[in-house]
């Protein structure tokens, strides 16, 4: 099989995607903005050919470059796995007519608004929501529903740009700052009250063939907003247990009732007082190196076993869960440049058998903001047999470590 991959050198773990496509067999030719000059030698051994555009984000670019390698060879495969990528690619997929997500799926994946209409109509449950371009509509949507809401670009990820609002005053701060008073268009959702997490899949023609669920500690929005906050993502190794038979059979049909195929997905929820609601869902693998954290948590190449779903239709391990496996976010005391570090040695000591992966920028190193999310700054994986553990440990690394800067 012949695969087109866009963007293989950057972000770093796209090359993971590039082995993986090489080690089952496929032929991939990449199509990225890096010169082929500066891709290592290894990212090079496993590229049968390389189209370089200035952004691959550009449609009629990435047309002309697949189009060049259609008249030298057949292709089976067009796959992207970066949220800002989906749309253009599926547009370009379905102009050469490449099997993969289409163009309807990829709009409802990235259009919230779109996206829970559209789901609301086939019994899925969603907070209420509108996309709105005017000042006017949001206040009508509020009238209707009440506060508090939430403000977000309609094609966002994650809670980047995304504002609270529990008054007026703070409605119109958020209209302002994301425009709508010179007419772009944003979605406007009811807050949901609850717990946040998400659902993972690998599914081969609609059928999730791998499923993990995590757990955001605390949610995105308020971790996203608050310095002091050492937020954690643990994914459970008790996804089997029957707590968990709802949430599976939601995002079984949400993926049936998106039209998504062979693909990776990442779906968010929230479950409270009213319920287990969906939140939104992208036709992608899950940021902050979570798929390192399953890799770890459940010991399988889960790269590998998503090019077995692309290129053979069928996977070939299975994981283990015998890890709770997860992420912690460590931010410093203050923007700037980091100094040092206090209690890393504590939780080595403690800790460290149970450590998979961790950054610790060096002194000297410039900090990100906190919006950034969660691998920013810096950042330690972990896994344990116990999820209860794993959370236990997580608490104690975040009132033990800190990132000192000025």
């Amino acid at each position: 099989m012949h695969v087109l991959f866009v963007a293989p050198h950057f972000p770093s773990y796209q090359r993971h995607f590039v082995r993986a496509m090489h080690s089952v067999g496929a032929k991939v030719t990449g199509i990225g903005e890096a010169s082929p000059a500066h891709m290592d030698t290894e990212l090079k051994s496993w590229l049968h050919g390389y189209e370089q555009v200035s952004s691959v984000c550009d449609e009629q670019q990435m047309l002309d470059a697949v189009r060049r390698v259609q008249r030298r060879e057949w292709v089976d495969r067009l796959e992207s796995t970066i949220e800002a990528h989906i749309l253009p690619v599926a547009a370009v997929r379905e102009a050469t007519k490449i099997p993969g997500l289409s163009v309807r799926a990829a709009i409802l994946c990235r259009d919230k608004p779109q996206m829970k209409e559209h789901l609301r109509r086939h019994g899925i449950p969603c907070a209420q929501s509108a996309g709105i371009s005017s000042v006017d509509e949001a206040v009508a949507f509020v009238r209707a529903v009440g506060y508090p809401i939430i403000v977000k670009p309609r094609a966002g990820a994650g809670a980047s740009g995304t504002s609270r609002c529990d008054n007026d005053d703070q409605l119109a701060s958020a209209l302002r700052e994301a425009g709508v008073d010179r007419g772009h268009s944003v979605a406007i959702e009811e807050f949901i009250d609850g717990h946040e997490g998400f659902y993972d899949t690998m599914s081969i023609n609609g059928t999730p063939v791998l499923e993990f669920v995590s757990h955001y500690y605390p949610n995105v929005l308020q971790a996203m907003r608050h310095r002091n906050i050492a937020p954690y993502i643990v994914s459970t190794n008790r996804i089997d247990a029957s707590g968990y038979d709802e949430l599976k059979a939601l995002g079984r049909k949400v993926i049936t009732t998106m039209g998504l195929e062979t693909t990776a997905t990442h779906m968010e929820w929230f479950y409270g007082p009213r319920g287990l609601k969906f939140s939104e869902i992208g036709a992608r693998p899950p940021g902050v190196g979570q798929w390192d954290v399953y890799a770890a948590g459940n010991e399988i190449d889960i790269y590998r076993e998503w090019a077995n779903a692309v290129v053979h239709g069928r996977i070939e391990a299975r994981p283990s869960r015998r890890f709770a496996s997860g992420i912690i976010a460590l931010r410093p005391d203050r923007d700037g440049r980091i100094t040092g570090y206090e209690g890393v040695l504590e939780v080595q000591q403690k800790f460290g058998q149970y450590i998979t992966k961790a950054h610790l920028p060096a002194a000297g190193t410039p900090t990100q903001p906190i919006e950034a999310g969660y691998m920013a700054n810096a950042w330690i994986q972990m896994r344990h047999p116990d999820y209860d553990v794993m959370r236990e440990i997580f608490e104690v690394i975040g009132r033990t470590i800190r990132v000192r800067a000025s």
